[in-house]
């Protein structure tokens, strides 16, 4: 795996990266009332940044339906990314179109600009890989043919993306410090972790966490599941859950894992 030290060794001054980084952040109208994946971002952009890099920045907020909608506007994050790396960040207004293409073009050695929301295009999540490919293609043009794409997003590290996936068959990827850092720490825990062990598993969907709910489950003394998909669980063991999310599909798969782990997978009472 080329790291973002492997990147930096090669001369990055004067050149165009392009980084995704996880900047979803929850907000209260236009206000970030944590900007603690904002923190996250700040190691491998300063590293860019500090070495001369002209830095574009993309990332996703919340689940738009493919179409711009103010209320998952990346404007607020780019004023406060801009006050945490203490030098404005160019925001653009759209992903690939005018306004992106004017704010990478006046970028200057060590500075950012941030795209809006990358989900505001249909073709990021797009199943069709062409649809994809077409975003991923514009994305790297962007970027230009002396450019590079660093991988820093790790809470969608496992989404096949255009943003993601379909950008590192374009460029010379690397991976950002925060990746590197969570991955060193996910094979500490998984490959000699203090005992006793016990992991606190959140999100909204168990078919979102299956493959991480069945890695864990045989390295782990207690796996605590929690967030909404703690719902489907419960429904698998009959407890009702009235209009709390449930996964219906999802439901048999938990009543199986309840009955070969269920001394190990701890559920909210």
């Amino acid at each position: 795996m080329r790291t973002l030290d492997d990147l930096l060794a090669t001369g990055v001054a004067g050149r165009t990266v392009l980084v995704r980084t996880d900047l979803n952040v929850p907000l209260d109208g236009a206000r970030i009332t944590d900007d603690g994946r904002i923190r996250a971002s700040l190691p491998t952009l300063h590293a860019l940044t500090g070495a001369g890099a002209r830095v574009v920045v993309t990332a996703h907020l919340g689940r738009p339906k493919g179409a711009p909608d103010p209320a998952y506007s990346l404007a607020p994050v780019a004023a406060r990314l801009g006050e945490l790396l203490g030098t404005p960040v160019a925001a653009a207004t759209d992903v690939v179109g005018d306004s992106a293409r004017a704010a990478v073009a006046g970028l200057s050695n060590g500075a950012v600009a941030l795209l809006e929301n990358v989900r505001f295009d249909p073709r990021e999540t797009s199943k069709d890989a062409v649809q994809r490919g077409a975003l991923a293609d514009e994305l790297a043009a962007l970027v230009g043919s002396d450019g590079a794409f660093v991988s820093d997003g790790f809470g969608v590290v496992h989404r096949v993306q255009a943003s993601v996936v379909d950008i590192a068959e374009r460029l010379p990827g690397y991976a950002g410090t925060l990746v590197l850092t969570e991955l060193t720490t996910l094979r500490r825990l998984s490959e000699a972790p203090d005992r006793p062990y016990a992991v606190v598993l959140g999100g909204s969907k168990v078919s979102d966490k299956l493959a991480v709910i069945e890695a864990l489950l045989p390295k782990v003394d207690t796996l605590l599941v929690g967030g909404g998909m703690c719902f489907t669980f419960l429904a698998a063991l009959g407890h009702p859950v009235g209009k709390s999310l449930l996964e219906q599909d999802m439901v048999d798969v938990c009543g199986r894992l309840l009955k070969t782990s269920g001394d190990t997978i701890g559920l909210p009472s």
